[in-house]
């Protein structure tokens, strides 16, 4: 379990179930994710989720308002082994619109980056999104990561003609000190 000042992020709890399909199912959040999700998805993404982090420590973990336990989204780190991007550890999350644009985003993705270099052996974080996803690349600048145009790359899952298809990758190195 991660702490911030607002957020914890932890695994996701049946209670959660509900608001993680009404999140899902929102069209402001699937329309950057090729589409919204049923029920049984997410039911099915929340399951796979909490079994990685039961297997690695980590996934992209429930972030639930410290005040409430009300859940708002995910935020965590996923590893990738397929290319494009990976095999890599991407950091990533999704906040519910309702809570968007006050700065939970980057507070989570900061404690979340800083629990992956403090706990996983890893040389570096990456982010990646759709190229005209410019709040997430916001998020990415803010939380100190670097743009590396050279690892952008079409998304597979996407037809050749999605808007979404095209996606830029951010990096944060491990500061050996």
């Amino acid at each position: 379990m991660i702490e911030t000042e607002r957020l914890v992020l932890r695994p996701f709890r049946e209670a959660d179930r509900a608001a993680f399909a009404a999140m899902n199912a929102d069209p402001r959040i699937g329309d950057w994710l090729g589409g919204v999700r049923t029920r049984t998805e997410s039911d099915e993404a929340l399951d796979r989720i909490n079994a990685n982090i039961i297997e690695r420590g980590y996934d992209f973990w429930a972030a639930a308002a410290r005040s409430d336990d009300r859940l708002l989204g995910m935020i965590g780190l996923r590893r990738h082994e397929e290319a494009p991007p990976g095999p890599c550890l991407e950091m990533g999350w999704r906040l519910s619109p309702d809570v968007q644009g006050n700065g939970l985003a980057t507070e989570g993705a900061k404690a979340a980056l800083a629990w992956g270099f403090a706990n996983l052996d890893v040389p570096e974080i990456i982010a990646f999104t759709a190229q005209i996803n410019l709040r997430s690349q916001a998020v990415m600048n803010r939380i100190g990561m670097t743009r590396d145009p050279s690892r952008d790359f079409l998304h597979p899952t996407l037809p050749e003609d999605h808007p979404l298809r095209p996606h830029v990758v951010f990096a944060s190195k491990r500061r050996y000190v």
